[in-house]
């Protein structure tokens, strides 16, 4: 396969972005972030509660929770994708979270009714994880207890048949991995062989902090949908000093970090660079993860890397039941209150506590605006969908 100049890989990640977004409109909201950041630069966007600015995933969507590793083989539910965290308004990642799940009842062919009971749930299951003494997580529902199942029973032969087709330390080149430029290999080869690899790869339970560490094979990496264009590559390494069954293999995923689209806080105090701010926002929301990434400089853009467990899996949250729907709300929910709550203090917990109490129905417990954001951003996203889906047919 010839090696394309990274100028030349971006109408082919283009057209791949298209062709994902207009899969179903779940998949559209998942890839327009920048609408959703418009829209909260509206007079409405304008108008919600501000919260204690405090880290955020700042592109809080269904897709971007699930399992996850920790160092010490734990796994749980996280904030996994942290591209847009900034500091900012907790409001803004229930806004998005809400946003997501509503596309996803929709899309499951659930009544309005069910969209309605939803927000109800996820605004209890959120409020919960403010508690001082949170009562049990709610009931996950079955494609949690699925994706969880799937986590704990994956190894390394798994994410290897996922990710590389194989258990032979090499990338296929193809559809997801593409070949490097000479300037690529070269900017990797250094970084694998820099300290700060080194002790990343090494840090995970069962490694010798002196083992070696060999790189087999590099590759772009085609992946993801909202950030396709960015820079992005899969390092496979070798960890050890013998070959075949006696060396540990391990996936690098390194990802450029590009100024966050999401509204920040005034005055916040945030790293300058990319790279840094993605780590730090991990370390302080899914902390389990955050301790598995390092930033870089690499080509003279930020990166940051992460080295990818088969326990880390993206959450799917397809064909719903009504039960799932709202076991899903509450439990997703609950799992952001969390990323949030331990950023702030006893009194900060309760005045924002307070604030989200305001502006409630009688008849559902859900804030008014929590319900007129949805509408709103349903309609416009739905709009923009078939607008997207119209022209990509007239292009292809």
């Amino acid at each position: 396969m010839k090696t394309p100049r990274p100028s030349v890989r971006m109408p082919h990640l283009t057209q791949l972005r298209n062709l994902k977004m207009a899969r179903s409109a779940h998949a559209y909201v998942r890839g327009s972030t920048v609408q959703f950041y418009e829209w909260l630069h509206s007079q409405t966007g304008r108008r919600l509660p501000h919260g204690p600015a405090i880290w955020i995933c700042g592109d809080c969507h269904a897709g971007n929770l699930g399992p996850t590793g920790d160092t010490r083989g734990r796994i749980d539910m996280h904030i996994r994708d942290l591209d847009q965290t900034v500091i900012g308004n907790p409001t803004h990642d229930l806004v998005r979270l809400a946003l997501s799940l509503a596309t996803a009842a929709r899309g499951s062919d659930l009544p309005g009714v069910t969209t309605a009971r939803m927000l109800e749930e996820m605004m209890g299951g959120y409020e919960q994880a403010f508690k001082d003494k949170p009562d049990a997580a709610p009931p996950r529902p079955s494609q949690v207890k699925a994706g969880m199942r799937s986590a704990v029973e994956r190894t390394w032969k798994n994410l290897a048949r996922e990710r590389i087709e194989n258990a032979k330390p090499s990338f296929p080149l193809g559809k997801h991995f593409w070949p490097l430029s000479r300037a690529e290999k070269t900017a990797l080869e250094t970084l694998c062989a820099s300290d700060e690899v080194h002790q990343l790869v090494t840090s995970l339970k069962g490694r010798p902090k002196d083992a070696r560490v060999e790189l087999l094979d590099s590759a772009y990496w085609v992946k993801g949908c909202s950030s396709l264009g960015l820079l992005r590559y899969a390092v496979l390494l070798g960890v050890g000093d013998g070959d075949g069954d006696e060396q540990e293999y391990c996936l690098l995923d390194i990802k450029e970090a590009v100024g966050a689209a999401a509204p920040r806080a005034a005055r916040a105090k945030m790293p300058r660079d990319n790279g840094r701010r993605v780590v730090e926002g991990a370390r302080q929301l899914s902390p389990s993860l955050g301790e598995r990434m390092v930033a870089t400089r690499l080509l003279d853009h930020g990166f940051f890397i992460r080295e990818l467990l088969p326990q880390d899996m993206k959450l799917e949250l397809d064909e719903l039941s009504e039960t799932d729907a709202m076991h899903a709300a509450g439990y997703l929910a609950r799992v952001v209150g969390i990323a949030h709550a331990r950023q702030m203090d006893r009194q900060t917990r309760k005045d924002w506590m307070a604030v989200l109490q305001e502006n409630r129905s009688k008849q559902l417990d859900a804030p008014s605006w929590l319900w007129t954001s949805v509408v709103q951003l349903v309609g416009s996203h739905e709009q923009g969908y078939l607008n997207h889906c119209r022209r990509y047919a007239l292009e292809h």
